[in-house]
């Protein structure tokens, strides 16, 4: 089992920063990647950004050049670096980590509102 706490939302006006971090706990060796996905009201859970145990990044088109995923080097914590924050990437942001077993763990969501 693999728990996942996810930390750094908040209020942030347009055009602003967040990095949101999320530590991982428990069976953390068997993790083979990590990400991190949203979901505004109204609307499906959508995949933000991804790596994997290797270092291998994965984005969602549409945040490419603005937001930044990294791991920390014990591969417990990963980061998600927002930059030039939009209104429309207002959302409930959700850690994710898939275990060797495809297993899928999911934190509690950490809420970013963009809003002047």
């Amino acid at each position: 089992q693999v728990q996942l706490v996810e930390s750094g939302g908040g209020l942030v006006q347009p055009g602003g920063s967040l990095r949101l971090s999320c530590a991982a706990s428990g069976s953390i060796f068997s993790i083979n990647a990590m990400g991190w996905y949203r979901q505004a009201p109204g609307k499906q859970r959508e995949l933000v950004a991804h790596i994997t145990n290797g270092g291998s990044t994965n984005y969602a088109d549409s945040l490419k050049g603005r937001f930044f995923i990294s791991r920390s080097k014990g591969k417990n914590t990963v980061y998600l670096q927002m930059n030039s924050l939009k209104p429309e990437d207002t959302a409930v942001y959700y850690c994710s980590a898939k275990d060797y077993y495809n297993a899928v763990y999911w934190g509690q969501g950490t809420q970013v509102i963009v809003s002047s």
